[in-house]
C-alpha cells in the first residue's frame, strides 16, 4: 500500500503556554485543554481573545498530545489552542481533513503502544508530521470520508442508546432501593444512638518503625473506587495496611467486622460494609451497629441517601467534606430487623439484576466501539471498497 506523511497533508500547528494566573471560569475565550477534547462544557476561560495561531476554528483538527492522544475534528465555538495540544489544517487542495481525521488515530495508537512511561505518555510534533497514512486521491478520500460519516454516526447513535439504557438501569434500582430502605412510615432515631460513631487516623510517617510489618487492613480514600459505584457490600481487603505498633502508637482504631464505613473527604459520600476486622484513614466516619440495626440496612440507606449527604451536609466547591458534628445529628428511619432484613435482601435481587443487565449493555458497547474501529481501518486501508460496499455491511 502506497502512503504519504502527514506532512505533506496538513499544516501543524502547537498550542500556546498560556499563562495559568490569567485563567478564569468564564470569560469571552474557551480554553481549550486535552481534557475539554471529551468534555461537553468548558470549564476555563481567557478575559480576552486570541489572535487566530493560537485559536482552534471550527472544523480543525486537533490532538491531545499526552494521555491517550485523542484526535478529534472541532466543532465547538472559536477557541484558544493550549499547551500539549496541537491543530492540524489541510494544505490546499490536498486533502480531505475527515479522512486524515479518520486515519490518523490508528498511527497515533501504535506510537503509544511502543512507548514506555510510568506516569502520562507523550507526543510530539514531529511524530505526528511523520506518520504515514493511505495515498489517496482527494476524490477519493472525499469518498471514503463520506461513508464512513454515515456508518460510524449510526454505530456511534447505536452506542449512545446504549449508554442511555445504562443510565436508566442505574437509575431504577437506586429508585427501588431508596424504596426499600426509606420510609417515612418508620420510626426516626438518631443513628448515633443505635450505632457507635467512629473514625480513624494516620500512624505518624516519620516514623518507619509504624511502617514495618503491616498486616492489619487500612481503609484509605485509595480504596474508595473499588465501590463508589456500589458494585459490592462487603470489602475484606485493602490496598494498603497498617503495623500493631503503628495502631497502638496512634489515634488508629481496629473496627470489629460489619462496621459501615462513609467516606467523609476527597471522595465523599461512599459507603461500604467491613468484611474482617479494619482500621481506617480520618477520611472515613464509621458506625458498628448495634443489636436493632443491621449493617447492610444502615449501608443501603446511607447509600440512598448519598446526593442529601454531598448536597446539604457535605462542605467546599472543589473538595467536599462532610463533618463529623452533621454526621452526629444524621437519623434513620428504623424498621423492626424482619422487616429491615426483608429490605436488604430486595436491594439485594435489584442489585443482581442491575449488573446482569449493566454487563450485557457494556459487552454491546465494547463489540460497538471495536466493530467502529475495525470498519474504520478496513476503509482507511483499502481492504473494504467503498464503491462496492453496500447493504451488506452490518451498520
Amino acid at each position: 500500500m502506497t502512503t504519504a506523511p502527514v506532512w505533506s497533508m496538513v499544516d501543524l500547528q502547537n498550542g500556546y503556554p498560556f499563562d495559568s494566573a490569567e485563567f478564569d471560569s468564564a470569560g469571552p475565550t474557551p480554553l481549550v485543554r486535552i481534557r475539554d477534547l471529551s468534555a461537553s462544557d468548558f470549564e476555563t476561560f481567557l478575559p480576552f481573545d486570541v489572535p487566530d495561531e493560537q485559536a482552534i476554528l471550527p472544523g480543525d483538527l486537533v490532538v491531545g498530545m499526552d494521555g491517550d492522544f485523542t484526535v478529534r475534528i472541532w466543532d465547538r465555538p472559536r477557541a484558544a489552542l493550549n499547551q500539549r495540544l496541537c491543530r492540524l489544517r489541510v494544505k490546499n487542495g490536498v486533502a480531505d481533513l475527515r479522512f486524515v481525521a479518520y486515519a490518523l488515530p490508528q498511527q497515533l495508537e501504535r506510537i503509544h503502544a511502543t512507548q514506555f512511561a510510568t506516569t502520562v505518555k507523550h507526543l510530539s510534533s514531529r511524530e505526528i508530521l511523520g506518520c504515514r497514512l493511505p495515498a489517496k486521491s482527494l476524490p477519493e478520500q472525499s469518498r471514503i470520508a463520506n461513508f464512513l460519516d454515515e456508518r460510524v454516526s449510526r454505530i456511534d447513535r447505536i452506542i449512545a442508546a446504549r449508554r442511555k439504557q445504562a443510565t436508566a438501569v442505574v437509575e431504577e434500582y437506586e429508585a427501588a432501593r431508596a424504596s426499600a430502605v426509606l420510609s417515612s412510615e418508620w420510626p426516626e432515631r438518631r443513628l448515633s444512638h443505635v450505632a457507635r460513631m467512629g473514625t480513624g487516623h494516620t500512624p505518624s510517617r516519620s516514623n518507619v518503625d509504624y511502617w514495618r510489618d503491616c498486616t492489619i487492613p487500612w481503609l484509605t480514600t485509595g480504596d474508595v473506587h473499588r465501590f463508589r459505584k456500589d458494585e459490592i457490600d462487603v470489602l475484606t481487603d485493602t490496598t494498603l495496611q497498617i503495623s500493631e505498633l503503628g495502631l497502638k502508637n496512634s489515634a488508629a482504631i481496629l473496627h470489629p467486622a460489619g462496621t459501615v464505613a462513609l467516606s467523609r473527604t476527597a471522595s465523599a459520600g461512599f459507603s461500604i460494609v467491613m468484611g474482617r476486622d479494619m482500621a481506617t484513614s480520618q477520611d472515613f466516619a464509621t458506625w458498628t451497629c448495634r443489636d436493632g440495626l443491621l449493617p447492610e440496612f444502615l449501608l443501603h440507606v446511607l447509600r440512598a441517601r448519598r446526593s442529601f449527604l454531598l448536597g446539604y451536609l457535605s462542605m467546599g466547591t472543589t473538595h467536599k467534606t462532610i463533618y463529623f458534628p452533621d454526621l452526629m445529628d444524621l437519623t434513620v428511619g428504623l424498621p423492626p430487623l424482619a422487616d429491615q432484613r426483608s429490605a436488604v435482601a430486595d436491594v439485594s435481587l435489584y442489585g443482581e439484576s442491575r449488573t446482569q443487565v449493566l454487563a450485557a449493555l457494556e459487552k454491546q458497547v465494547a463489540l460497538l466501539a471495536e466493530y467502529k474501529t475495525s470498519l474504520i481501518s478496513a476503509v482507511v486501508t483499502g481492504e473494504l471498497d467503498v464503491t462496492t460496499a453496500g447493504s451488506g455491511i452490518p451498520v
